[in-house]
C-alpha cells in the first residue's frame, strides 16, 4: 500500500455534481478501506451557501447513492463526515481566499494536517488559471513546510493554443511536479492492466510489433446522447471530449516501449515518445482517414430518440460531431506500417469500451473454417462493461476431419471475488495523496496530443465542404466508417454482436 501522510483535500466547486457523485463517495470508500491517513480533512469551497451541517447532509446522500460502501452503518458515515467542512467564497475575488487560508489553519490544529494540501479544481475551466493565482497570493502554493498539489479536471484547454497558455499560467504558480492533470479513464483497472499484460508476460511482448500485429482497434461507445450537457458539448464535440485525452492516453499504453523501471518518470517518458511518433495528418489523410458524424432522430425498440440538433441547448445548425472514427500511424521501429483505428460516439447501440489487437493470420490456411467464422486471432481488453481479457484462438471442431472454429479463453475481473477493485477516482485520489503522478498527464504530453488533433479541428473549421455524416441514433455510426479498415474482409468489431457471441454481458 502506498504511504499517505496527514493532509487536507480542498475541493473547489464542492457544491457541484462531480463532488456529490464521484469525489466524496470515492474518499469515503478510501476511509472504509482504511486508506486515509490518521490526520485528514476535506474542505469544500464554492459560491453556494451551505453550513457544515447542510453540506454534510448533502454529501451523505451522495455516499448512500454512489459509494461502493453505500450500505455502511450510520456511525461510520457520521465519523467520516465529521472530517468534512465547507466554506462559501466568491472564487473570482482574490481577497476571499484569505478565508480558505484561515480555515486550513483552523483545521491544522484539530487534525494535525502537517501543512499538506491538495487543491482539487472541480470547477468550470474558466477558473483553472484564476484559482491558482489567488492561492499563490495567499502563499498557499509554496512548499516551505508540507506539500502543495493541484488537481485539474478536463478539458485541459480547448485547442493547442489554449492548452499551451494554460500550462504556462499554471507554471507561474506551481512547479510541474505539483500539477496533477486528471484523466479518470487512466484510473480504470483494465487500462492500468495493459502494462502488466504486455510487460509481465513473456508470451505477449515478443508478438507486440509490426511483424505479428495486423492492426489495433480501440472503441469507446456510449448509448446515451448529450442529455443535459448540450451547452458544453456543442462547444466541445467527440474529438475534444474523448479522443484528445482519454483515447490517445490509451493508445500510448498500447504502443509504448517497456520502461526501464516502473516509475512515474520512466513510464511518462515512454508514453511521450509515442505521442511524438504520431504521424501528422496530411490534407489527403484528413479527407480520407478521419470521419465525423452526428446522430439523427430515430426510433429504437419503440422509443423515439431525438437527433442531436433537437437536444437542449444545441444549435439548430450545429456541425459539432458526436461521432469520430480515424485511421492513423505511429512512425517508429515497433509500429511502422501498422494502422491504428479509433472510434468513439454517442447514441450508439451499447455502452462499451475495448481495445482489440488483431494478429496477422497464418501464412497459409490449411484448415477449413466453420461457416461465418473468420478464424482471426484477437486479444480483446475489455475496459467496460464486464472488465477483463479475452483471447480468441482456433480449435478443431470435434469429429472427423480438420474443421476449425474460434474459441474463447476468457478472464473477468468480477471473478476476483477476494480482491477489492477500487473505482477510478478512488485510485487516482490515492495516487495524488501519495505523490505518485504516474497516471496523471504531463503538460508537454497534453500539448503533444493537441498538436495531433489540431489539424483535424482546423480542417473542420476552415473547409466548409468537410463532410459531416448523419447516422441514426442507435446505429453504429456512418456506414462509411467501415471503409477505413484496410482489407476487403476487415470491418470494425461490432461489440454488441460480438459481446453476445463472446458470452459477455452487453448493456443495451
Amino acid at each position: 500500500m502506498k504511504k499517505v501522510v496527514n493532509q487536507a483535500l480542498v475541493i473547489f466547486g464542492a457544491s457541484g455534481d462531480l463532488t456529490y457523485r464521484k469525489l466524496i463517495p470515492a474518499v469515503f470508500d478510501l476511509y472504509m478501506n482504511e486508506s486515509l491517513p490518521k490526520g485528514f480533512a476535506v474542505l469544500g469551497v464554492s459560491r453556494s451557501s451551505f453550513s457544515d451541517s447542510a453540506f454534510r447532509q448533502k454529501m451523505k446522500k451522495g455516499i448512500q447513492e454512489f459509494a461502493h460502501y453505500k450500505d455502511a452503518k450510520a456511525p461510520k458515515i457520521e465519523d467520516f463526515l465529521s472530517k468534512v467542512f465547507y466554506i462559501s467564497i466568491d472564487t473570482q475575488k482574490g481577497e476571499e481566499y484569505a478565508h480558505v487560508k484561515a480555515k486550513l489553519a483552523e483545521l491544522e490544529s484539530t487534525f494535525q494536517l502537517d501543512h499538506n494540501y491538495i487543491f482539487y479544481l472541480s470547477t468550470p475551466p474558466s477558473l483553472y488559471s484564476l484559482i491558482p493565482k489567488y492561492l499563490y497570493g495567499q502563499g498557499l502554493t509554496l512548499q516551505h513546510s508540507g506539500f502543495r498539489r493541484i488537481v485539474i479536471e478536463k478539458p485541459f484547454g480547448h485547442d493547442l493554443e489554449s492548452a499551451q497558455k494554460l500550462n504556462q499560467q499554471l507554471l507561474d504558480f506551481f512547479e510541474e511536479d505539483q500539477i496533477y492533470r486528471i484523466d479518470h479513464y487512466l484510473g480504470k483497472e483494465t487500462v492500468q492492466n495493459l502494462m502488466v499484460t504486455r510487460f509481465g508476460n513473456g508470451i505477449y511482448e515478443p508478438l507486440w510489433n509490426r511483424r505479428y500485429i495486423q492492426h489495433v482497434e480501440i472503441t469507446a461507445a456510449e448509448s446515451i446522447g448529450v442529455e443535459d450537457r448540450g451547452g458544453y458539448y456543442d462547444h466541445a464535440g467527440a474529438l475534444r471530449d474523448m479522443i484528445q485525452n482519454h483515447l490517445l492516453q490509451v493508445v500510448s499504453l498500447v504502443a509504448m516501449e517497456p520502461p526501464s523501471k516502473i516509475s512515474a518518470d520512466d513510464i511518462r517518458y515512454e508514453k511521450m515518445k509515442v505521442f511524438r511518433a504520431l504521424r501528422p495528418f496530411t490534407k489527403l489523410d484528413l479527407k480520407n482517414n478521419v470521419i465525423r458524424g452526428q446522430y439523427t432522430e430515430a426510433t429504437v425498440r419503440g422509443k423515439q430518440l431525438k437527433g442531436y440538433r433537437e437536444e437542449k441547448d444545441v444549435k439548430k445548425t450545429s456541425r459539432t460531431e458526436t461521432y469520430v472514427a480515424m485511421k492513423f500511424f505511429i512512425d517508429n521501429w515497433r509500429w511502422e506500417g501498422v494502422p491504428f483505428y479509433l472510434r468513439t460516439g454517442k447514441r450508439l447501440p451499447t455502452r462499451v469500451s475495448e481495445i482489440v489487437i488483431h494478429f496477422k493470420p497464418s501464412p497459409t490456411r490449411l484448415f477449413k473454417q466453420t461457416e461465418g467464422d473468420k478464424g482471426e486471432n484477437l486479444l480483446i481488453l475489455r475496459i467496460h462493461p464486464d472488465e477483463g481479457i479475452l483471447l480468441k484462438t482456433g480449435m478443431k471442431v470435434p469429429g472427423s476431419g480438420y474443421e476449425m472454429k474460434s474459441v474463447n479463453m476468457d478472464f473477468h475481473y468480477s471473478e476476483l471475488n477476494d480482491h477489492y477493485i477500487p473505482g477510478a477516482y478512488e485510485r487516482l485520489l490515492t495516487d495524488c495523496m501519495a505523490g505518485d503522478n504516474t497516471l496523471y498527464m504531463q503538460g508537454v504530453a497534453v500539448e503533444e496530443t493537441w498538436k495531433f488533433v489540431q489539424p483535424i479541428l482546423d480542417y473542420w473549421e476552415e473547409d466548409k465542404d468537410a463532410p459531416l455524416h448523419g447516422y441514426p441514433a442507435g446505429s453504429w455510426g456512418p456506414d462509411c466508417a467501415d471503409d477505413l479498415i484496410d482489407g476487403k474482409e476487415n470491418i470494425w468489431r461490432y461489440p454488441c454482436k460480438n459481446l453476445a457471441e463472446d458470452g459477455v454481458y452487453c448493456e443495451l
